[in-house]
């Protein structure tokens, strides 16, 4: 057992050792190969160092070869380049000699038709002169260039001028009609275009104007194309005049912006809106001026009102109508065409020079626009302006002469540029103050001479001297007072306008502020004061009539004819604004002269009350005494009747319902008076010839008073007045209007 365990050991080391022995040979093995293979690699290396070395020697030769070969071609090249250089260089300035030569036919020949070639022409110019400036200052070349440059630039500017002048035309005045009017009855309204120049001129005319500011450095053409758009603006406006006088005149047809209207055909079919209550007042106004004040002519100019049965020394229908067919047309047509004319002509201002605006913009510098527009207006709106102040000084000159109507042709005119006096101001925004001040002025020229016209006319009714032989003989409405209430219904239609006038010569601080409350207030002023002292100069007038009663009735007609002149239109809602009690007053006035006239005929009816009748029983004789004092009373009466009758039946009540009022009650009374006067006397012989003092019977008398007061006569020779029969007049309305007749 012991021998067994000593022998494992023994076998396992020999185990052991014979294995370490085989890995040490395969590691000597290996060791072998990689010694083989390392020397392989040195062998390999040794070539690649040696082909390397080779390779950079090689290089080496060839670099000092070709680089010398290399510097010289650069050189060469560089060289090559200079030369072409300097050839196109000299080709350059070579062709700055010739640009004279080489642009003297197209300069010669001008722009016109080639403006693109044309700049292009004078762009070469432009750099030649600046090479020779740089360059060869004392060359005659430069003198050349700069000789041909200018001519250039001057035709350029002959094309400027040459172009605007060509194609600027006045606008139609259809198109201004156009522009100035508008349509109610659209919503969105359409605005007319004013074409001033076709579109390919425009863009010339623009072209030419930016290359005269940057490169030709002028500024003239701003004042040759002010000049040109300017006498074009202002023959637009004088051909719209020219064409509104001449249509006007042959047809009738005007258009006002007045009225806000829109044409919607030609001239020729658009419905006439003439000013002719205007034309009515100033006839009327003008007769009472030149003959009322001065006591030259009598007669009453009444406008019909309602109650009235007839209208007493009006101008009759027909001769309207014969001016409204244009077979005479007189001063007063004229007037009411310029009128309307002249408020044409400042709406067409305010359109055209909107657009002359817009026009300008495009063409002129931005930093000249305003001072240019500003030239461009100044001829037109200073004869606006200028006719405006002849109208002022006409109407000055008439109120000198008392001629009141003339402020009547101010009021639309006025109220025409006030309305339109924010757009104004918004067209000339940006001119020069002097220019901005000149509407301002003129309108406190128009409202300073209205006042003035209205303070004289209050002063001259107030004045207006009690002439007998310019009394009206039956009593009726006077002169005065109808042309006094003509004038106020007047400004109804402008009572903005004329309260403003009014204000505008109130001094104190209230009056600054101008308000409509203020203005309406100033003007119920007013015209309580023309009624007021119509009253008082009514109230003097009567006093020349002899006769009390005809007296009354001058008074009755005059203030019944004012009641209802101011009921029928709206001057009694100014007046009472106030004059809260002016209609009850003129009622009393009225009551109190009708009680004036029928006091008339107490020396009639006293004579048949029971005064001084004798007293007696029937069947009584009376005495001598007795009867002749029924005698007397009948004969009083009959006397007394006659002459009222005889005497007032030249009178006249124009008002069909205040006279049938006034007669019915004076008959009642003097008919029932009669009637128990007779009876009294029925049975009382106090005369063998009864028929002598029993005249009239109570029918008679009835019939007698129920004449008086009638009287309509204006004129002996009625056939020369009543010209046309109705139906006549009807007919020439019907065809006033037909254009196509």
């Amino acid at each position: 057992m012991g021998l067994r365990t000593g022998m494992v050991p023994t076998e396992d080391a020999s185990a052991r050792k014979r294995e370490i022995e085989e890995k040490l040979k395969q590691e000597q093995e290996t060791l072998s190969f990689i010694r083989e293979n390392l020397e392989k690699s040195d062998q390999l290396t040794n070539g690649m160092v040696s082909i390397l070395s080779s390779f950079e020697s090689r290089l080496m030769q060839l670099e000092n070869s070709i680089i010398p070969v290399h510097k010289q071609t650069e050189n060469l090249q560089r060289l090559q380049e200079n030369v072409d250089k300097t050839l196109s260089c000299m080709d350059h300035v070579i062709s700055y000699y010739h640009v004279a030569k080489d642009t003297d036919r197209i300069i010669r020949e001008g722009p016109t038709g080639r403006l693109d070639e044309y700049l292009a022409c004078i762009a070469k110019i432009q750099k030649a002169v600046e090479y020779f400036q740089d360059n060869n200052p004392d060359s005659p070349e430069l003198n050349t260039v700069k000789a041909r440059f200018e001519k250039g630039k001057e035709l350029l500017e002959a094309e400027f001028r040459s172009l605007l002048t060509r194609y600027s035309k006045p606008v139609p005045p259809i198109l201004i009609l156009d522009a100035i009017s508008v349509d109610e009855e659209l919503e969105v309204q359409e605005d007319v275009v004013l074409e001033h120049l076709p579109e390919a001129v425009l863009q010339d005319i623009i072209c030419i104007s930016g290359w005269l500011v940057e490169y030709g450095r002028n500024q003239d053409f701003m004042n040759v194309y002010f000049q040109i758009r300017s006498n074009q603006l202002d023959r637009s406006i004088k051909g719209l005049k020219d064409h509104f006088r001449k249509n006007s005149a042959s047809s009738g047809i005007l258009y006002s912006p007045a009225v806000q209207t829109k044409r919607k055909d030609t001239p020729t079919k658009k419905a006439p809106k003439r000013p002719g209550t205007i034309r009515k007042a100033q006839n009327l106004l003008k007769q009472y001026s030149q003959h009322g004040l001065d006591g030259k002519k009598g007669g009453s100019n009444l406008t019909p009102l309602e109650g009235y049965d007839h209208d007493l020394r009006v101008k009759h229908p027909s001769d309207a109508l014969t001016e409204k067919h244009g077979v005479a047309a007189g001063k007063d047509d004229v007037l009411d065409i310029e009128i309307d004319s002249y408020i044409h002509c400042i709406s067409a201002f305010v359109k055209l020079a909107q657009s002359e605006y817009v026009l300008l913009t495009e063409i002129i510098p931005e930093h000249h626009q305003k001072k240019t527009f500003d030239s461009l207006i100044q001829e037109a709106l200073d004869n606006l302006m200028l006719e405006g102040d002849n109208i002022v000084s006409a109407a000055r000159r008439a109120i000198m002469r008392h001629d009141y109507s003339a402020v009547l042709t101010i009021f639309p005119i006025l109220r025409h540029l006030k309305m339109n006096k924010s757009e104004f101001d918004s067209t000339l925004q940006g001119t020069a103050a002097s220019t901005k001040n000149k509407l301002p002025t003129l309108i406190t020229s128009m409202e300073t001479i209205g006042a003035k016209a209205l303070e004289e006319f209050a002063d001259s009714i107030k004045n207006d001297p009690d002439k007998e032989y310019n009394m009206p003989k039956d009593g009726t409405v006077h002169e005065l007072t109808s042309n006094a209430i003509l004038f106020l219904q007047q400004l109804l239609d402008f009572h903005e306008t004329a309260g403003a006038m009014l204000a505008s010569q109130e001094t104190s601080s209230s009056a600054t502020s101008y308000t409509s409350d203020f203005n309406k207030r100033l003007l119920s002023t007013y015209i309580c004061k023309v009624l007021g002292n119509l009253q008082l100069n009514l109230l003097s007038k009567s006093k020349v009539y002899e006769d009390s009663a005809l007296s009354a009735i001058f008074l009755h007609n005059n203030y019944n004819y004012i009641l209802k002149s101011l009921e029928k239109s709206e001057l009694i809602q100014l007046v009472t604004v106030t004059q809260k009690k002016a209609e009850n007053s003129y009622r009393e006035l009225i009551q109190q002269q009708i009680h004036m006239y029928q006091r008339s005929w107490l020396k009639v009816t006293e004579l048949l009350t029971d005064r001084n009748m004798p007293v007696f029983q029937p069947g009584t004789k009376l005495k001598d005494k007795e009867r002749q004092v029924i005698k007397d009373k009948f004969k009083g009466f009959n006397d007394g009747l006659d002459e009222l009758c005889k005497t007032q039946k030249g009178w006249a009540i124009p008002d069909k319902e205040q006279r049938d009022f006034i007669r019915q009650a004076q008959r009642i009374v003097v008919s029932d008076a009669y009637r128990a006067f007779l009876q009294r006397c029925a049975n009382i012989s106090f005369t063998k010839n009864p028929e002598k003092y029993h005249k009239y019977r109570p029918e008679e008398v009835e019939e007698m008073i129920e004449k008086l007061c009638a009287n309509i006569s204006f004129t002996k020779n009625p056939e020369k007045y009543h010209k046309y029969r109705p139906e006549e007049v009807e007919e020439m309305i019907e065809k006033l209007f037909d254009t196509s007749a």
